[in-house]
C-alpha cells in the first residue's frame, strides 16, 4: 500500500465517519464502526470473504483484501502467534487501517461447520472493554435485592429484566411481557406514560417516587424510586427505554415515622379530658401504625387518681378504640375491663417501660387459652405490639396495636418509635388525669349548688352556664334555675347573692330551695318575690350583727305558659331579661324592678309579654354585663348585640351560651356570672280544647259529652272513664262553690291536663269525708284518679287542675 492510496483512503473514510459508531486509532482519528467486523479465512489463513463491517473497521474493501493472507493486515504480530499453524480461539492484535494508522482490536474465531474455513469476529478493544464493564455493571445491579432493571423496546414490551416480584410463585418476569401483565392496571398506565415520555423526548427521569401494586397483590403498595433513560443505536435512533427501580421502602418508612411522631405531637394533648386524650392517641395510630389500636388505662386514672403499682387486665379498662366502627373481638369493648393475662417472660419487660412485640404464635403461647385468644385478638392478626404508658413514675396503662392481613410484622425500629409515642402520650394522659382530679373537686361543689345545666320541657329547652370569679378561685352566690310547673308551664330564675365564698354559697342554696318551694305553690311572680324578700329579711335578722349588711341579693322570676304563649315576670333589683325573637332581633324587656331582696316597703310588679315560639329568653346576673370599666348601661347593649349574633335556630343553646361567655367575659373576671337561655315552645292549638261552663247544674253532663268527643278525637279512649269522673267533680265544685265566668280546658302532651277556672278566690281543701257526709269527696276522687292535682290563684280567680299520664308518651 503506497502513501497516495493511503491518503485517498483517508479522504474516502472521512465521508464514512458521518455514520456509525467510530473506533479510534493511536493518532486519535475516528473510524466508522457499526457492529463487529467479520471475515472468513481458509485453512491457510487467506481471506476468502470480507464483510461490510470489516470494511467499516479497516477502510479496505473486499477486492483489496480477498485472496491475500490475513497476516498482511496485522501491524504487530504477537510472539505467541508467530509460527502458529492455526488460528487461535481469541486474542488481541493491531490491524492496519487504510489511512496508515493502526487499530487495536480483540478477536474471536470459530470454524465454519462442514469445512476448514474459519470465521473471525473482531471489534475495537475499547468497545469490547466497555461492553464487558457494562455487562459486569448490569450483573452487579441485577444481583441487588432492592434494585430492579428493566429494558423495554419501543413498544414498551419488556426485553430483559431481573424482576422477580411480579409473579406469585417468585419466578422471574419473562421477556415479552408488558407492565400491565405485572402491575395493576392504573399503575401500569401511569408508568407507561412516564416511560413513553422518556422514549419520545429523550429527557431522562431521575429518582421519581412511584407507588405501585403487583397484579397478584393489589391491596399492598410498594414505594419505588424510578430512574429511566432512552436507549439509542449507533446512529442515535431510539431503540427502547432502560428503567431502574430502587426499593424506597426504608426512606418512605423513615418519613412515615417522622410524620407520625409529628402528628402525635400536634394532635395529642390538646384536651384535658383523659378519655378524649386517649382517643386522640388511638386515632393518630390507626391505621397509620396498625390496623387496630386500643388504649387501656387503669380504672383509677379515669377518675383522676394515681394508678396502683401492679397493673393487669383486671384493674384496667378500655379508654379508646380506633377505628371505632371496626369489627372488634368480643373481649375488647369501649369502657369495659380488660381480662387479666397470665404472667410471661415477654411481659416482664413491659413492667420496666419497654414495648413488647408478639407474633401471633407467641401471643397464643403466652395466653395458653384458644378461647381467650379468639376473645381478645382481631381477625387475621399476625403481629401484636404492646407499649406501656409510663409517666412521672407511674404506669397509667398501655397501647396495643395489631397488624392484620398482608401488612408487614412490627419491627424493632417500630417498637422504638412506639416507645417514644407512648412516652409523649402518657404525659398528655397524666396531665389530663391531674386536671381531672383537681377539676372534680371544684365541680363537685358547684354541682351540689346549681341545677342541671340543660333541661328539656314542653315549654322550652334551657341551657345554664356559670362562670366563677377569678377563673375558678372560690365559690359564689350567682345561680340560675329552670323549674317545671303544672299545666306544662316553666319557671325561669336568675339570682345573685351579695358577697363571695362559702357564706354566699350557703345563702344561695337556701334561696334556691325556697324559690322551688314557693314555685310549687304556683304563686304569681310578684307574690313569690314578696315572700322571698321576707325570707331574706329573716335570714339577715338571724345573722351575726357584723354580717347582717352582707345578707341580701337580687332575683328575677319568670313563668312561661306554652299554651297562651305568654311570659309573666317580676324583678327584685335584678337586670331585665333579653328577648331574642325568631327573626333574630333582640331587645331588653321593659320591666319595673322592685327593691333588692333584703329591702322592703315597696311592692313588686308583674310584667306580662307575648313570646313567639322559637324565641330565646336570656336571664343573667350582673357579672356578665358589669365587667372591667363598663357598667350595665354599656354592658346591656353589648349583651343584646351578642345575643342577636349568636342565637340561631340551628345552634344548640349550650353552644350559644359558651360563645356568649367567650365573647363577653374577661380573662380573669372579678365577679361571678350566671347565664340561663330558654328557647320557647308552644303547645299546638290542636292539642288544646276550651269550653265556657254555664252556671247551671246541667252543664256537668254537657261537660262529660264535650270530654267524650274530644278524647275520642285525640285517640285517648283509655282515659275517657277517669277523665269524665274528674271533670264531673271539678265542674260540680265550680258551679256549687265558685262564681262565673267559669271555663274548662284540656291540654294534651305527655300528660292530659284538665283545668277548671272560676272567679272565686276560695281555696279548695282536700279532706276525708265521713261515712254520713253527703259531700267532701270530690277532690279526694280527683286526687285518687289523677296523677296529681293542685290549685293556683290568679288576678281574676283560681284554677284547679289535674294531670293524668298518657301511656306511650315520654
Amino acid at each position: 500500500m503506497d502513501i497516495e492510496n493511503v491518503n485517498n483512503a483517508c479522504s474516502a473514510g472521512a465521508s464514512q465517519r458521518s455514520t456509525g459508531v467510530s473506533g479510534s486509532g493511536p493518532s486519535g482519528g475516528l473510524y466508522a464502526f457499526d457492529g463487529p467486523a467479520a471475515a472468513v479465512l481458509d485453512h491457510r489463513g487467506t481471506v476468502v470473504r470480507w464483510t461490510g463491517t470489516a470494511e467499516d473497521l479497516t477502510g479496505f474493501r473486499a477486492e483489496d483484501v480477498c485472496g491475500r493472507p490475513v497476516q498482511e493486515l496485522v501491524a504487530d504480530l504477537p510472539d505467541d502467534l508467530r509460527g502458529a499453524t492455526e488460528m487461535p480461539a481469541s486474542g488481541r492484535v493491531r490491524l492496519w487501517h487504510q489511512c496508515g494508522d493502526t487499530i487495536d482490536v480483540t478477536f474471536r474465531t470459530t470454524k465454519v461447520g462442514g469445512s476448514a474455513e474459519v470465521l473471525v469476529l473482531a471489534a475495537p478493544t475499547h468497545h469490547v472493554a466497555d461492553h464487558e464493564q457494562g455487562a459486569a455493571l448490569l450483573r452487579a445491579l441485577s444481583a441487588q435485592d432492592r434494585v430492579t432493571i428493566a429494558v423495554h423496546d419501543t413498544d414498551l414490551t419488556t426485553v430483559q429484566t431481573n424482576a422477580m416480584l411480579g409473579s406469585v410463585d417468585g419466578r422471574p418476569v419473562q421477556a415479552g411481557t408488558r407492565l400491565s401483565d405485572v402491575l395493576c392496571a392504573k399503575d401500569a398506565v401511569n408508568l407507561e406514560a412516564v416511560l413513553r415520555q422518556v422514549l419520545e423526548t429523550g429527557a431522562p427521569v431521575v429518582r421519581r417516587n412511584q407507588q405501585v401494586s403487583w397484579l397478584h397483590d393489589p391491596a399492598r403498595q410498594h414505594a419505588l424510586s424510578l430512574s429511566a433513560f432512552r436507549l439509542e443505536d449507533a446512529r442515535g435512533r431510539p431503540t427502547g427505554v432502560a428503567a431502574l427501580y430502587v426499593d424506597n421502602a426504608d426512606q418512605m418508612r423513615a418519613r412515615r415515622h417522622l410524620d407520625l411522631a409529628r402528628e402525635v405531637a400536634e394532635r395529642v394533648g390538646g384536651s384535658l379530658d383523659v378519655v378524649r386524650t386517649a382517643q386522640d392517641l388511638a386515632d393518630v395510630l390507626a391505621p397509620a401504625f396498625g390496623e387496630f389500636v386500643a388504649v387501656d388505662l387503669a380504672h383509677s386514672v379515669f377518675d383522676g387518681d394515681e394508678p396502683s403499682k401492679q397493673l393487669n387486665g383486671g384493674n384496667m379498662g378500655n379508654a379508646a378504640l380506633a377505628p371505632a366502627n371496626a369489627d372488634w373481638p368480643a373481649g375488647i369493648k369501649r369502657g369495659e375491663s380488660i381480662p387479666p393475662l397470665p404472667d410471661h417472660p415477654q411481659r416482664r419487660s413491659f413492667r420496666h417501660g419497654e414495648p413488647v412485640v408478639f407474633s401471633l404464635d407467641d401471643f397464643i403461647a403466652m395466653v395458653s387459652d384458644p378461647q381467650l385468644v379468639e376473645y381478645l385478638v382481631p381477625k387475621d392478626t399476625h403481629s401484636v405490639l404492646v407499649a406501656p404508658l409510663h409517666a412521672r413514675g407511674h404506669t397509667l396503662g398501655a397501647i396495643t396495636a395489631w397488624r392484620c392481613g398482608r401488612s408487614d410484622p412490627f419491627t424493632e425500629d417500630e417498637a422504638d418509635l412506639m416507645k417514644q409515642i407512648a412516652s409523649r402520650g402518657a404525659l398528655a394522659i397524666d396531665n389530663a388525669r391531674r386536671y381531672t382530679r383537681e377539676h372534680r373537686a371544684a365541680v363537685a361543689l358547684q354541682q351540689s349548688l346549681l341545677p342541671p345545666a340543660t333541661t328539656d320541657t314542653p315549654a322550652a329547652e334551657t341551657a345554664g352556664l356559670y362562670l366563677p370569679a377569678g377563673g375558678g378561685a372560690g365559690s359564689s352566690g350567682d345561680w340560675y334555675d329552670a323549674i317545671a310547673l303544672p299545666s306544662l308551664r316553666l319557671a325561669l330564675v336568675a339570682g345573685d347573692v351579695v358577697g363571695h365564698g362559702m357564706p354566699a354559697s350557703a345563702t344561695m342554696g337556701r334561696l334556691r330551695t325556697a324559690i322551688q318551694t314557693l314555685a310549687d305553690l304556683e304563686l304569681e311572680p310578684d307574690e313569690l318575690l314578696t315572700r322571698l324578700a321576707d325570707l331574706v329579711q329573716r335570714l339577715a335578722a338571724e345573722a351575726p350583727s357584723g354580717d347582717r349588711d352582707i345578707v341580701g341579693g337580687t332575683c328575677l322570676y319568670a313563668v312561661y305558659d306554652p299554651v297562651t304563649r305568654r311570659c309573666a315576670m317580676a324583678s327584685a333589683g335584678h337586670p331585665p331579661p333579653v328577648l331574642v325573637r325568631p327573626d333574630g332581633t333582640a331587645e331588653a324587656v321593659e320591666i319595673s324592678p322592685g327593691p333588692p331582696l333584703a329591702l322592703s316597703g315597696m311592692p313588686y310588679e308583674t310584667t306580662v309579654i307575648d313570646v313567639e315560639p322559637g324565641s330565646v329568653l336570656a336571664l343573667y346576673t350582673d357579672g356578665l354585663v358589669e365587667r372591667g370599666d363598663r357598667d350595665i348601661g354599656q354592658g346591656l347593649p353589648r349583651l343584646t348585640e351578642a345575643l342577636a349574633a349568636h342565637c340561631r335556630p340551628d345552634r344548640a343553646l349550650d353552644e350559644t351560651g359558651r360563645a356568649l361567655l367567650a365573647d363577653l367575659a374577661d380573662q380573669a373576671p372579678r365577679d361571678d356570672a350566671a347565664l340561663l337561655l330558654a328557647r320557647t315552645r308552644a303547645v299546638p292549638a290542636a292539642d288544646t280544647a276550651h269550653w265556657e261552663i254555664p252556671a247551671d247544674p246541667a252543664a256537668v253532663s254537657k261537660a262529660r259529652e264535650w270530654i267524650a268527643r274530644q278524647l275520642t278525637m285525640w285517640g285517648l279512649d283509655n282515659l275517657l272513664f277517669t277523665t269524665e269522673l274528674i271533670v264531673s267533680e271539678l265542674v260540680t265544685n265550680a258551679i256549687r262553690y265558685g262564681r262565673p265566668p267559669m271555663d274548662l280546658r284540656l291540654i294534651r302532651h305527655h300528660v292530659l291536663v284538665c283545668e277548671v277556672t272560676d272567679s272565686s278566690s276560695t281555696q279548695p281543701r282536700l279532706r276525708r269525708a265521713r261515712t254520713t257526709d253527703e259531700g267532701g269527696r270530690g277532690l279526694f276522687l280527683v286526687s285518687q284518679l289523677g296523677g296529681r292535682w293542685g290549685c293556683r290563684h290568679g288576678q281574676n280567680g283560681k284554677t284547679i287542675w289535674s294531670e293524668q299520664a298518657i301511656h306511650g308518651s315520654p
